[in-house]
């Protein structure tokens, strides 16, 4: 028990007891569970250019792209590659990285949200109202070669 702690009532002392020590074994199995993730963890990221608009990518993440000209489920190969990332050894392109490469595989066509355009001068009977839809291509990352 910690010092200076009274108690009149024991069943109260036992309960401390446990929540105190349950509270030390927690602590000790985040720590020790914080350190194996990082050992576990091996991350590559890779930054490459695809329809004209740099991505930090890595493997089996989603994203969607400006509207790309391939059927779903169509494997891309995107060769811009700007930047590597595997563990810390960094390779850095000049202005790409010759032989790298991102493989990426077509999910579906899809369009974003809404965008409302209106245009008004006041006073002179002037309103235009347009709406817009982006066309997107939704890839996946199968693979980063660097």
């Amino acid at each position: 028990m910690p010092s200076g702690f009274e108690c009149n009532n024991p069943t109260k002392e036992k309960k401390v007891d446990i929540l105190f020590a349950l509270s030390k074994q927690f602590y000790i199995f985040a720590v020790r569970f914080r350190i194996l993730n990082k050992q576990i963890t091996s991350y590559m990221y890779a930054i490459v250019e695809i329809a004209g608009q740099q991505f930090k990518v890595q493997k089996d993440q989603k994203l969607y792209v400006h509207r790309l000209k391939a059927e779903v489920g169509a494997k891309l190969d995107f060769d811009k590659v700007l930047l590597a990332d595997n563990d810390g050894k960094i390779t850095l392109g000049a202005p790409a990285i010759e032989g790298a490469k991102v493989t990426a595989e077509v999910l579906a066509h899809v369009k974003g949200d809404k965008v409302i355009v209106f245009r008004k001068k006041r006073r002179k009977g002037y309103r235009k109202k347009n709406g817009h839809r982006q066309a997107f291509t939704s890839i996946t990352i199968k693979s980063i070669k660097a």
